[in-house]
């Protein structure tokens, strides 16, 4: 592969990830504008998957993940929330804040499922966008930006 086809291909791996994020921050906001805060996780969970799947997208709710140790699958009980498009991590909170733990729980996440960015939403918030942080783990311009 040539250099400028690794940078067309990375490219259209970044728009894809940017498009399917921006759509499930859209969808977050179309629920938390419907029932807005103060229920549990598992209501907005439900109610982002029913959204994200009417606007089309592939959705895995509660979907295992193993930890690999030493060349052996271990199940050690961590669920994904949501994994969109086989692209996407989706973690859904119903917490007074978001903290640096969630973060690293997301980003371990994406490290063992080999995801290059996810979505931490916090529904309890009155405004959503103050509730969403996107996590990245070896984003793909980041390969443009060593070249």
């Amino acid at each position: 592969m040539r250099g400028h086809e690794f940078r067309s291909k990375t490219l259209d791996e970044r728009d894809r990830l940017n498009t399917i994020t921006e759509q499930v921050i859209g969808a977050a906001i179309e629920v938390h504008r419907t029932i807005g805060p103060g229920l549990l996780e598992s209501a907005y969970e439900a109610c982002l998957v029913f959204e994200l799947r009417e606007r089309g997208f592939k959705v895995e709710q509660q979907k295992p993940l193993p930890v690999v140790y030493k060349n052996v699958k271990l199940d050690c009980g961590y669920r994904l929330d949501l994994v969109i498009e086989d692209r996407v991590i989706v973690e859904v909170k119903a917490v007074e804040k978001l903290t640096s733990v969630h973060e690293a729980q997301l980003l371990s996440y994406l490290r063992l499922y080999g995801c290059r960015v996810g979505l931490l939403i916090n529904f309890h918030v009155s405004m959503l966008k103050n509730g969403v942080r996107r996590i990245v783990n070896q984003f793909p311009d980041s390969a443009i930006s060593a070249v």
